[in-house]
C-alpha cells in the first residue's frame, strides 16, 4: 500500500511540474514573490488534474452520443444560477486547487524551461572553515575525539587477539590504546570557495513608468535566484539612478519610487568604484545588470559606453543591459550598446516589451 501511495504521489508531482512549466510565464511575473528566499514557499493556483480511470454503465442504458439532448449541445454544461442580476447564486461553483513549491524550485524550473548553462565560476576567495577527520592524531593540540569510532575501533583490535566465543565485556573489556584513536581536526584551515557579487542597476528616472520598474524589480528577483544556485557565498548591491546614482538597500531597490533627468554613466561609475572597493576581480565573480528605458541625457551615452568597454568588461563574469519600453523614454540606448560592444563574450542585451518579454529576456542575458 505504502509502495502504491509513494507511486501515485510522484507521478502527481510530475503532472504539478508539468502543468506549472506550461504555464511558468505567467507564474514568475507574480510581483508578491519578491523578496523571498530560496526555501520559502508559495502558492501556485493550477488547473484541475483529473487522472483518467474507467466507468462501468448498466446494460442497456444506450451507447455514446444516445439520450435526450440536441446536436452540438455541450456535455457537462455547468447549471446557472436562478439569482437576479447583481445577487448571489445558490449553486455550488469550481475549486481552484493550489499547490505549494519553493523559489528555489522555481529557479530549477526556469532553468531547465529556458535550457539556461551552467555557471562557471572564476577566481577564489579563501574562507576559514574546520577541518576533516583524521585517524591516528596522536597530538592533543586542536583536536577533538571522536568516542564512537575509537571504542569500535578498541573492540575490533581487542577481538582479534582472543577467542570471539569467550568475549566478556565486564571481565575482560577492551582497554584503548593510542592506534585506536580517532580523532577530528578543528584548527582553522583555509579552503577556496567561489564568491560572487550581483550588482544591480535600476532607472529610476521620470521617463519609467510604474509598470516599467515592477517588470524591472521581477527580472532581477529571478536573476538574483539563479545566480545564487551555484555559488555558496553572494553578495549582492543596489544602485538606483536618474542623473544621480546612489547605492540602496535591498528593499529600497525593490519599493523605491523616484523621478528626474538620466545620466546613465553615473550608474556606471558607481558600480566600478564599488567593484573596486569591495569585489577584487582576483576574488570575486561579479555580474552587473542594469535595466533602463534607453533615455538618456544629452552626450552622456559615449561616456557611459567608455566607462563599460574599458573599466567594468575587464572587471566583470557578465555585463547585461535590458531595455524596458517605455512610452517617454526614446529608446536609443540599446543601439549603441549593441553597435559599440558587439562581439564582447562578456556583455549581453535585451529588449523587454512587457511582462510577457521577461522570461525571454532572462535567456537572452544568462543563455
Amino acid at each position: 500500500m505504502a509502495q502504491r501511495i509513494g507511486g501515485d504521489l510522484e507521478r502527481f508531482k510530475k503532472l504539478v511540474r508539468g502543468k506549472i512549466k506550461s504555464n511558468l510565464g505567467k507564474y514568475i511575473t507574480r510581483g508578491e514573490m519578491i523578496g523571498k528566499k530560496g526555501k520559502d514557499l508559495v502558492s501556485i493556483p493550477l488547473p484541475r488534474i483529473d487522472l483518467p480511470r474507467f466507468t462501468h454503465g448498466q446494460n442497456g442504458s444506450g451507447g455514446v452520443g444516445q439520450g435526450d439532448g440536441d446536436v452540438g449541445q455541450p456535455l457537462n454544461q455547468p447549471q446557472q444560477g436562478n439569482g437576479e442580476k447583481g445577487s448571489g447564486g445558490d449553486q455550488p461553483g469550481g475549486h481552484v486547487l493550489e499547490t505549494e513549491i519553493s523559489i528555489e524550485e522555481m529557479a530549477n524550473l526556469i532553468g531547465e524551461e529556458l535550457q539556461l548553462p551552467r555557471l562557471e565560476p572564476k577566481g577564489k576567495k579563501n574562507i576559514v572553515t574546520e577541518g576533516n577527520k583524521v585517524k591516528p592524531r596522536h597530538s592533543k593540540k586542536n583536536v577533538r575525539v571522536l568516542r564512537k569510532q575509537t571504542f569500535l575501533e578498541s573492540l575490533k583490535r581487542h577481538l582479534s587477539t582472543i577467542d570471539p566465543g569467550s568475549y566478556n565485556p565486564i571481565t575482560n573489556p577492551p582497554v584503548r590504546q593510542r592506534e585506536d584513536l580517532w580523532t577530528k581536526d578543528i584548527s582553522p584551515i583555509e579552503l577556496p570557495v567561489s564568491q560572487a557579487a550581483i550588482i544591480h542597476m535600476m532607472d529610476v528616472s521620470g521617463s519609467m513608468t510604474d509598470e516599467q520598474k515592477e517588470i524591472v524589480r521581477i527580472e532581477s528577483f529571478w536573476i538574483d535566484t539563479w545566480i545564487k544556485k551555484y555559488y555558496k557565498g553572494v553578495e549582492s548591491a543596489y544602485i538606483i539612478h536618474d542623473a544621480a546614482a546612489t547605492e540602496v538597500d535591498e528593499h529600497t531597490y525593490y519599493h523605491t519610487r523616484e523621478s528626474g533627468g538620466t545620466k546613465i554613466s553615473a550608474a556606471y561609475e558607481l558600480c566600478d568604484q564599488i567593484i573596486t572597493k569591495r569585489y577584487p576581480t582576483e576574488e570575486w565573480n561579479v555580474y552587473a545588470f542594469h535595466f533602463s528605458d534607453g533615455d538618456n541625457w544629452g552626450d552622456d551615452t559615449p561616456r557611459s559606453l567608455d566607462i563599460v568597454q574599458n573599466k567594468l568588461l575587464p572587471k566583470v563574469n557578465l555585463f547585461a543591459y535590458a531595455q524596458v519600453n517605455s512610452p517617454y523614454g526614446s529608446g536609443e540606448f540599446l543601439e549603441y550598446v549593441r553597435e559599440a560592444l558587439s562581439g564582447k563574450e562578456n556583455c549581453r542585451s535585451s529588449e523587454i516589451t512587457g511582462r510577457e518579454d521577461i522570461l525571454k529576456s532572462i535567456k537572452e542575458l544568462l543563455g
